[in-house]
């Protein structure tokens, strides 16, 4: 029973270290500011700030669902580009196989552009 509790011991220093360094990066730049004088909020650096312009909203309400869509294609493509390097650096690996592989993929990517475009998603009014 020993050995088993000794072979999580690495674990749990590694864990303890990261957590107080981690406390240490979030809390030591707060109690340095307190004392430092850095910490004098007034009404503009308590105001929000996005796009330079005072919120004319409730910051709850509702987003179009076209920006979801939007977000959801950034991710796709953002995937496809992941997955295109490592085919492209494996391609003579890969052979015919990997090469159809891919063109099904991308194929699936562009009907899904596509039926996204003749939706509507991408039109902003």
């Amino acid at each position: 029973m020993a050995s088993v509790a000794a072979g999580y011991l690495p674990i749990l220093i590694f864990l303890a270290i990261a957590l107080l360094l981690s406390g240490a990066f979030v809390l030591l730049p707060m109690v340095i500011q307190r004392f430092t004088g850095a910490y004098k909020p007034t009404a503009e650096k308590l105001s929000e700030y996005e796009c330079g312009f005072p919120a004319f909203e409730d910051s709850r309400s509702q987003f179009d669902v076209r920006f979801y869509l939007v977000a959801i294609l950034f991710i796709v493509f953002d995937l496809e580009a992941a997955f295109l390097y490592p085919w492209a650096v494996s391609l003579k690996d890969v052979g015919w196989t990997g090469w159809t592989a891919m063109i099904v993929f991308l194929a699936e990517l562009g009907l899904g552009l596509a039926y996204t475009w003749k939706k509507g998603a991408l039109e902003w009014e």
